[in-house]
């Protein structure tokens, strides 16, 4: 499956975010209107730092609203960060315009959770794939159709496929039909943004096993973005685990899985449903509604849901960095009490 774990602390990252942030504007109510408030602003993205190496996949888990899915649009650019940076082989991406930008989009793709919603439902399956070859200027206009084909082939799809139209494919297809989009461009990063949610399950083991055959033939940057614990667990290297907007644990997916030291993650943990003979549901370890991403809790953003907040937890926000325990070195969690027990 590419490399191993240890192996990406090695070498130098392919693509690199630092302190990434998006904030939207929401719309003043009438008291705001009233009072001369200015319209409040949603944190999506505050403060993200991670790395992808190349032949890695990094898992992006977390709750709905998060923040994922904003990450992943700042890191393609369709979405403009407010502040922070995105480096690709060490060069600022967000300084890019014109042939530097596109150059970018075609080394950074994406693969998005509706197949269908991403595919023009006008163009047959073959032409749009032509159009990515084109645009971007990727073969001959003579070699387009061979391109095409080999694409196809790529995803395992029938010859014939090159020349139906989107709604005559069934998710799965439809899916694979994204991912040959993706691959036209001859990526070196792949940005799947919940790939598989919309899928039976059946299918979605297709569809993941699709990519990690991929990834392994192409040497592909996989950043694989989910709400899905068992599946990140089965296909990701290192695991990055958001709350708020925040990134609060990122570390090798084993180990974090095995031994979690952020009360946070613990709980997306014990929250995954035991299918073992016997096993018994365990309640949920975090207790209360998810705050409002307008107005975030001070200090620790988890700390009026954590289990083992203390004062200082709801004064001082914990800065993501590895925990020395012992003679050891824990990979990096945001949290005062990383690693002690709940209760």
């Amino acid at each position: 499956m590419g490399i191993e774990p240890g192996d990406s602390v090695l070498s130098a990252p392919l693509l690199e975010a630092v302190g990434l942030c998006k904030r939207f504007p929401l719309r003043r109510s009438a008291l705001d209107w009233a009072r001369g408030r200015t319209a409040p602003l949603l944190r999506a993205v505050d403060g993200v730092s991670l790395t992808v190496h190349r032949g890695e996949t990094l898992g992006i888990v977390g709750e709905s609203g998060c923040g994922k899915s904003t990450l992943a649009r700042c890191l393609v650019r369709l979405h403009e960060p407010d502040a922070g940076a995105i480096r690709l082989d060490g060069q600022d991406v967000l300084t890019l315009t014109g042939p530097a930008m596109r150059a970018y989009n075609r080394r950074v793709q994406m693969v998005f959770q509706d197949p269908y919603g991403s595919l023009n439902p006008r163009l047959r399956i073959g032409d749009a794939l032509a159009e990515a070859l084109i645009v971007h200027r990727v073969v001959e206009r003579s070699a387009v159709p061979g391109r095409v084909q080999a694409l196809l082939d790529l995803v395992h799809l029938p010859q014939d496929a090159g020349g139906r139209y989107p709604h005559e494919f069934s998710g799965g297809q439809r899916q694979r039909v994204g991912i040959a989009r993706a691959l036209a461009v001859e990526p070196a990063v792949i940005i799947a943004d919940e790939p598989v949610s919309a899928l039976d399950v059946s299918v979605q083991a297709q569809i993941v096993n699709l990519l990690l055959e991929l990834q392994d033939r192409l040497g592909l940057a996989l950043l694989f973005i989910t709400h899905d614990l068992r599946l990140v667990r089965h296909i990701a290297h290192r695991t990055a685990v958001m709350y708020l907007g925040k990134i609060v644990e990122i570390g090798p997916t084993e180990a974090l899985f095995a031994t979690p030291r952020h009360p946070y993650t613990r709980a997306l943990i014990e929250a995954v449903p035991q299918i073992a003979p016997g096993a018994r549901h365990r309640e949920a370890a975090v207790r209360g509604e998810l705050p409002s991403a307008t107005a975030p809790p001070p200090g620790c953003p988890f700390h009026p849901r954590c289990p083992i907040a203390e004062p200082l937890c709801g004064v001082v926000s914990p800065a993501l960095v590895p925990r020395d325990i012992g003679e050891a070195r824990i990979w990096p969690t945001a949290c005062h009490l990383a690693g002690m027990p709940a209760g």
